[in-house]
């Protein structure tokens, strides 16, 4: 299978208080893998594709086969997106960012305090399953929603932050209160990554 399910880069509770073990461990070992187990099936059912990353397939979504296009940007971008949502993340985390993305950031927003409450506000909005996004594009950097599994890829952007807004990433400790999940969730947000991330879009 082209596609495997890597290991966690922090131990499953390093995230407590502000993301709890069992909420860690459904949500990459079951959650995650299915879309991985999922991903692999459905490319398996075009064996003459040429191998590509999964950010590839997501990019270049309307040059996937028809017949399998829907289940690539379903289990593709879920296989893609929570990559990249465990590696923005991380213990010992938090606070505001810093380096070139921080300096985008006020540019952009006007100050962190404004980003955060933009992108806690998208991401208490989007209706039902999905994702709240910092992007960067032609106009420089955004914040979108986008719902299931759909990536900002598709559309020609880059991500560079995600956070995931399906109930199975915070309904164990949050229950219905997304808004005060996505508060907590700045405390674990690993800046030095996003920064990473923003170099290679630019």
């Amino acid at each position: 299978m082209p596609f495997t399910l890597a290991a966690l880069p922090y131990a499953y509770e390093a995230l407590e208080p502000y993301i709890d073990a069992q909420t860690m461990h459904l949500h990459h070992d079951k959650h995650h893998q299915a879309y991985t187990d999922n991903f692999n099936a459905t490319l398996a059912k075009h064996p003459e594709l040429q191998f590509k990353s999964g950010e590839e397939y997501l990019a270049k979504l309307n040059s996937v086969p028809e017949d399998i296009r829907t289940a690539v940007r379903n289990h593709g971008g879920g296989y893609v997106n929570h990559n990249l949502f465990w590696s923005v993340m991380g213990p010992n985390k938090g606070g505001a960012p810093t380096g070139a993305i921080a300096e985008a950031i006020q540019k952009t927003f006007g100050d962190f305090a404004q980003f955060q409450e933009k992108f806690n506000n998208a991401g208490a909005k989007q209706f039902g399953s999905g994702w709240v996004w910092l992007v960067n594009g032609p106009g420089g950097l955004q914040i979108l929603s986008t719902p299931n599994q759909d990536s900002p890829l598709s559309h020609g952007l880059h991500p560079l932050m995600a956070n995931d807004v399906w109930e199975h990433a915070y309904y164990l400790k949050y229950q219905n209160r997304r808004a005060e999940y996505l508060k907590a969730w700045w405390n674990v947000v690993n800046w030095d990554a996003v920064n990473v991330n923003f170099a290679k879009a630019k």
